[in-house]
């Protein structure tokens, strides 16, 4: 099975459907409007005149606000057409971004830049079958002293769906609609893994960083999950039981100087 070519399919048919989206709101961020949550940019902090590698990037929104905040930018994404579109919209808006049409385990293999900040957020890992891989590209890709950043949605809904929280020895393959609102019931197939954050944390210890921050939250900046109820001042919430459950989870790690 050739899980990078059926997922660069979905994602490329998905990215058409996500520029027509509210969800992905295109105009109002031409327009200026920051893609950035509280969550990160509280978690990264100033990245102006930084180097910064967002691994996952899909079109580019995040890319661009960091661009926006003064951070010279990198962009990798497994997707062509969210590449071409993130190209299209740093020179719409003059921005100084490079991006990169790669699996970030290639990427890896053949990168030789070391940056300031690697930075990757928001339904990242589902699509990655070996995070000690993944965590060792991040390594690679950080300068002595670089910091990385991870947030991401907590696996604890996906137990309460149904799904794995331990790793397995086959992948999850799925024929889904996409999480817009637009989606217009388009099914593409999708083949993902599950990871436990305990995965997460020893495959970057074992990559060689070490873990300076681990935060869950109980509010999600999205409302791409059912039957989550908007907090204001808060974001969206979803209650087990009566109990606020984690929604995104977050981790700073910093390479040896």
């Amino acid at each position: 099975m050739d899980y990078l070519a059926i997922n660069k399919h979905a994602w490329n048919e998905r990215t058409k459907i996500h520029l027509d989206s509210t969800f992905y709101d295109l105009d109002p961020f031409i327009q200026g409007q920051s893609s950035l949550n509280p969550i990160e940019l509280e978690q990264v902090g100033d990245v102006h005149n930084k180097s910064l590698l967002h691994l996952q990037c899909h079109f580019g929104q995040d890319s661009l606000s960091w661009a926006r905040l003064g951070a010279n930018v990198t962009g990798v994404d497994l997707s062509s057409e969210s590449i071409a579109t993130a190209k299209n919209l740093a020179a719409q808006l003059h921005l100084p971004a490079t991006f990169i049409n790669n699996d970030i385990y290639q990427f890896g293999d053949n990168n030789t830049k070391q940056y300031d900040i690697v930075f990757t957020s928001y339904g990242v890992l589902a699509w990655l079958p070996d995070l000690s891989r993944w965590a060792q590209t991040i390594a690679g890709a950080l300068r002595p002293g670089g910091e990385f950043h991870l947030v991401e949605f907590h696996p604890f809904n996906d137990v309460l769906c149904g799904y794995g929280y331990f790793p397995q020895s086959q992948p999850d393959i799925e024929d889904e609609v996409t999480y817009t609102e637009n989606h217009n019931d388009q099914i593409e197939t999708v083949v993902t893994w599950p990871h436990p954050i305990s995965e997460v944390i020893s495959a970057l210890i074992n990559a060689g960083l070490n873990i300076e921050a681990f935060n869950e939250h109980p509010y999600s900046p999205y409302n791409c999950i059912e039957g989550l109820k908007f907090i204001a001042g808060k974001g969206f919430q979803l209650k087990h039981q009566d109990h606020l459950i984690p929604l995104v989870y977050s981790i700073k790690a910093r390479k040896s100087r």
